[in-house]
């Protein structure tokens, strides 16, 4: 082992914040994440051979779709129905996920803009369950970077 080595970040809990809106700790978080369309046209080289020409199209960013337990918390509910009643300007919200380790240390953070609810999942019940009910929430955006 080199002295420059790091182990990778284990993730203990993830805590979201989109501007005065949804707020709280995670279980889990998915689709931090982005990617180019692929433009494909056929040219031909300096030499005649056809050569096929591969790009960068479009920009497109994953939905990031966040979990957690069901509490009495009606923060993910009243953001999903301003969308729900047509308001998405007042939906749009900026807004931080950050990574703690076991620690409670902040290890790593993601900015979002223009952030909605694009879908929203209560609890599945079973009775004979002893599990935690869970809540998915599923966040449409345009545009995020980690910042940390």
């Amino acid at each position: 082992m080199t002295a420059s080595h790091k182990d990778p970040l284990v993730a203990a809990y993830f805590a979201v914040d989109f501007q005065n809106g949804v707020k709280g700790a995670f279980r889990e978080c998915t689709g931090l994440g982005s990617e180019s369309k692929i433009v494909e046209y056929k040219a031909t080289d300096e030499r005649g051979r056809p050569v096929l020409i591969r790009e960068p199209g479009t920009m497109a960013y994953t939905d990031i779709v966040l979990k957690r337990g069901i509490t009495d918390t009606m923060d993910m509910w009243q953001w999903r129905r301003q969308v729900e009643e047509g308001d998405i300007d007042a939906a749009r919200r900026s807004g931080t996920i950050t990574l703690y380790n076991q620690k409670g240390e902040a290890v790593a953070r993601w900015t979002f803009d223009r952030a909605w609810p694009s879908k929203l999942n209560g609890p599945t019940y079973d009775a004979k369950s002893n599990e935690v009910a869970v809540e998915e929430l599923t966040i449409t955006h345009e545009g995020y970077k980690r910042v940390q």
